[in-house]
């Protein structure tokens, strides 16, 4: 592969992941991690990582020109609960750090910019079932906001520069591999550890919010597959719908008491139900599949077995 590849977020949820499934598949030294911190032991020893503020544009550009990277996964964020709690460094984060790739790209410097957005551009005007491709955008968050305009930017960029950044909506993202880091659909990664730790979980979403998800796995394929993908499938340059499955805290805490006995869930909804109840229950991610061949492997009883099993293993560990 001519040139490298840099991840800006790398020891993040899907960043950590990420980076390791893109250097398993173009070699370790090819793959440059880095992030405002320290990550996982297997990130940090596998390849070449970088100390890197996200905002601070000058050190991105030496980064960049030293390791001769022509790709960018941006994948640096405030997520949505944590956003909430002060709404400008999260604004100035998410918009910063993505004029800085965008206009890196837009010189020229590298050759293809992977951005994320999120179900979060959505709001409580969209339709919450099968919400299609293009529909009404009444984002209620900062994260929201911020991915909504995103969106908006990458299509201008594509369109007026011609900048090849390509990107998805990711629904909820379950893993046992890394923690989430403070969105509104973290529930789906807890209540598997608590449910193996105490065989309980308080939810702080309502037994009935149904929002859509998938696992760790998927994601990682869907990012990798519509970077792969020939420019002239991907039609879609603001952000594709990305969809799994679709479940609510009781329906999981059901799959969940299939495997352990006596396990119980009570509710306590917090602030992150106001945000849950703005978001789509179901996606509809037909473009997806159509332009770029996007197909899920993992549906809930696959996820759920996936999960006790990793969780489980990572206990004990500590232990």
């Amino acid at each position: 592969m001519a040139g490298r590849i840099l991840i800006i977020g790398a020891c993040g949820q899907i960043g950590t992941e990420l980076t390791l499934k893109l250097r398993e598949i173009h070699g370790n030294d090819q793959v440059i991690a880095s992030d405002i911190r320290e990550g996982a032991k297997e990130l940090m020893e596998s390849g070449p990582f970088e100390t890197l503020n996200a905002t601070d544009e000058p050190h991105i550009r030496k980064i960049i020109q030293d390791y001769e990277v022509k790709e960018v996964y941006l994948m640096a964020a405030m997520l949505s609960a944590t956003a909430e709690k002060a709404p400008m460094k999260a604004w100035d984060l998410n918009m910063d750090s993505l004029f800085h790739i965008l206009n890196i790209a837009k010189e020229g410097i590298i050759e293809k910019v992977f951005w994320p957005s999120s179900i979060a551009v959505f709001g409580p005007t969209t339709p919450k079932d099968d919400t299609p491709q293009t529909t009404i955008m009444e984002p209620t968050t900062v994260y929201g906001i911020s991915k909504q305009t995103g969106e908006r930017w990458c299509e201008y960029y594509f369109n007026k520069f011609g900048v090849d950044v390509r990107s998805i909506r990711y629904p909820g993202i379950i893993s046992y591999r890394t923690l989430p880091g403070g969105g509104t659909t973290d529930y789906a990664i807890e209540i598997f550890h608590e449910a193996l730790k105490n065989s309980s979980y308080t939810s702080f979403l309502a037994e009935d919010a149904a929002l859509p998800m998938m696992y760790m796995d998927d994601a990682i394929k869907a990012t990798v597959d519509i970077m792969e993908a020939p420019a002239e499938k991907i039609k879609v340059r603001s952000s594709y719908n990305l969809a799994a499955m679709s479940f609510t805290p009781e329906i999981l805490a059901s799959e969940i008491k299939k495997h352990i006995n006596g396990f119980k869930i009570s509710y306590d909804p917090d602030f992150r139900q106001e945000i849950a109840e703005s978001w789509p229950s179901s996606i509809d991610d037909t473009t997806a599949r159509e332009d770029w061949g996007w197909k899920h492997e993992f549906n809930l009883d696959k996820l759920t077995t996936t999960m006790l099993e990793g969780v489980g293993k990572s206990l004990k560990t500590q232990d």
